[in-house]
């Protein structure tokens, strides 16, 4: 395997090899309509993709439509995602995105990225990750960067930035748009795989040799 020195040359070779390890990425929360994916992504802040699936199931059969949910009794929204943290902030912005939804757009969720980031609790990851999974356009989404893509990011030499909407920005420079979509499904898959923040596992990782972060003890 080839030694790529610059970013670009890592950036590329990066998606080569996450793409022969992880060649079945996909989104890991449930979902069954784009209302679904990006009220269960306003959840999985700060929180695992396991447990959001455990509440999503009780939260779409009470609200199964934006109109639902954006007249919920937050204190009763709140108990039954309690378990995904910070559950007063995250029932705020689910019951502020519905509203939006079902006021602005029909009850539609938009598929345009100036239209999902004006949704409460919406910022571009989350709106990224609607338009590549849900809606599956490559011509409007970005790259989805949440904290693993962050982090597997800057120890690949790719970005210096901290700012999630900086590193996006650097990331798209480097690969080319049909890699966008899944290149952050592939960094995450990775980082919880192999490239874990705390104790990496180099000696296992399929791209420690040109990997500038890379160490073997």
């Amino acid at each position: 395997m080839g030694k790529p020195r610059t970013q670009k040359g890592r950036a590329t070779e990066t998606a080569k090899r996450l793409a022969d390890q992880y060649p079945d990425a996909k989104c890991a929360l449930d979902f069954s309509n784009p209302f679904q994916l990006l009220a269960a992504t306003i959840l999985s802040a700060q929180c695992t993709d396991e447990r959001v699936n455990m509440v999503t199931p009780e939260l779409f059969a009470k609200y199964p439509d934006p109109e639902a949910m954006a007249g919920a009794n937050p204190e009763e929204l709140e108990e039954i995602i309690r378990s995904t943290g910070f559950f007063r902030n995250k029932a705020k912005s689910l019951i502020g995105m519905a509203s939006g939804v079902a006021r602005d757009y029909g009850g539609e969720v938009p598929n345009r990225m100036e239209d999902l980031v004006k949704l409460p609790g919406v910022g571009r990851k989350t709106a990224n990750v609607l338009l590549s999974v849900a809606f599956r356009d490559v011509e409007l989404a970005g790259i989805a960067v949440d904290t693993h893509v962050a982090r597997l990011s800057r120890r690949l030499g790719l970005t210096e930035a901290k700012d999630p909407n900086a590193i996006e920005q650097d990331l798209m420079g480097l690969l080319p748009r049909k890699e966008w979509g899944d290149i952050s499904l592939r960094l995450i898959m990775h980082g919880r795989a192999v490239c874990d923040a705390r104790r990496p596992k180099c000696g296992e990782c399929c791209l420690a040799d040109f990997c500038p972060s890379a160490e073997f003890t």
